[in-house]
């Protein structure tokens, strides 16, 4: 099965160029960019009509903290309804293919599904070691997730995410909210020694070109059972 995973789009959905033969969507979050309802909502409602119509057989939608839409049960509602798979800190099987999916970041200013980096560690708890696709909007620290902070660099992953990952040995873990930015590229993926699984960081948009510029594409995942 081949699986195209995208994340951060921020309302560029419609500029991404669509793989062919492609059986499976993933998008990790960060759809939107309003802080605000009505005007997420609107964001919203043009992203939903987009993903729906892609021409692939099976669809996943997770939040990311941009996402204000997933607080309303009524958009949740019209995502079910339109036969797209929308994860909440939850698990699916599509077609043998075990995922959980989760929008949950550390906190980091006044958005949403975020946790307070001493107590998210509890949140993970969940995840088993029978996972094929592990799906989060954030990354594990230390792995594709350099950001600013002022004028440095750090690495601003969630660090009990990771202590869980190297534990449970997930085939693929999946997530963006960290984008590039000028002099670094988080967008891609990469193994580790001694560890079974591929990190992949979906992140579509560029940091300062949120709304036009460079755009990376996401990541295909070939996967066999």
């Amino acid at each position: 099965m081949k699986i195209w995973c995208i994340s951060d789009t921020h309302m560029r959905h419609k500029d991404l160029i669509i793989p062919k033969e492609i059986d499976m969507v993933i998008h990790r979050g960060d759809s939107t960019n309003y802080h605000n309802h009505v005007m997420n909502n609107v964001e919203f409602n043009d992203f939903i009509d987009w993903f729906y119509t892609l021409p692939i057989k099976h669809k996943v939608l997770i939040a990311g903290n941009h996402d204000e839409w997933s607080m309303k049960s009524y958009n949740i509602h019209r995502i079910k309804e339109l036969g797209i798979i929308y994860l909440e800190h939850e698990y699916c099987t599509i077609d043998g293919i075990r995922i959980f999916g989760s929008p949950y970041t550390p906190t980091f200013g006044n958005w949403y599904h975020m946790k307070d980096r001493t107590k998210i560690a509890k949140y993970w708890d969940v995840l088993d070691n029978d996972i094929d696709i592990l799906v989060t909007h954030g990354p594990p620290q230390g792995i594709l997730d350099l950001a600013y902070r002022g004028k440095c660099l750090e690495h601003c992953g969630d660090g009990s995410l990771l202590k869980k990952v190297l534990k449970i040995n997930p085939k693929y873990h999946v997530f963006g909210h960290i984008h590039d930015n000028d002099d670094n590229l988080n967008s891609g993926s990469t193994i580790i020694d001694d560890v079974k699984t591929i990190f992949m960081n979906v992140s579509c948009v560029t940091d300062g070109e949120i709304t036009e510029g460079k755009l990376s594409y996401g990541q295909i995942i070939d996967f066999k059972k």
